[in-house]
């Protein structure tokens, strides 16, 4: 079994719904052990009049890493993911994959752990809720330590 951390939002549509509905195609795919409060904040790294809201989540699975990659997108596809390229855009739900156990991956589909969750203080706020304690595999700095010294300036508050 594996555990990976996962990170869910949106802002289009009932997003505290689409949330809880998105937690449920998940828990299909193996335990939902741990789960953080949902956040609010402001759109990050594009302009947008609808905020955000984000959930962290940890999951204990048989899925490889990148076959759990695939189910989740066809979770996103399912709830109405509309991808319009590689930039940033608003969306009903997102799902990425911050963490899987303890591996550090890089492939041309995949990037463990998450390229710029340090970066984003959503993500980080998320995580604070369920593992503070966890040592990131790349920066062997906990996520504690990751909060106090992330820049990201976009407005966070619980939901």
């Amino acid at each position: 079994m594996h555990y990976s951390t996962l990170l869910l939002g949106g802002n289009i549509g009932n997003t505290e719904a689409l949330l809880k509905e998105a937690i449920n195609h998940i828990s299909k795919l193996g335990e939902v052990t741990a789960k953080s409060r949902i956040y609010a904040s402001e759109a990050w790294g594009f302009e947008s009049d609808n905020n955000f809201l984000n959930i962290a989540i940890i999951i204990k699975t048989e899925f490889a890493a990148e076959e759990l990659l695939l189910e989740l997108q066809q979770i996103e596809n399912k709830m109405g993911r509309i991808r319009l390229g590689n930039g940033y855009s608003s969306r009903t739900m997102d799902i990425d994959i911050l963490f899987y156990d303890d591996i550090v991956l890089k492939s041309e589909k995949l990037e463990i752990p998450h390229p710029r969750l340090h970066q984003r203080m959503f993500t980080l706020m998320c995580l604070m809720d369920i593992s503070p304690n966890y040592n990131h595999p790349v920066f062997n700095t906990t996520i504690t330590e990751l909060t106090k010294s992330c820049t990201d300036n976009i407005k966070v508050w619980q939901n």
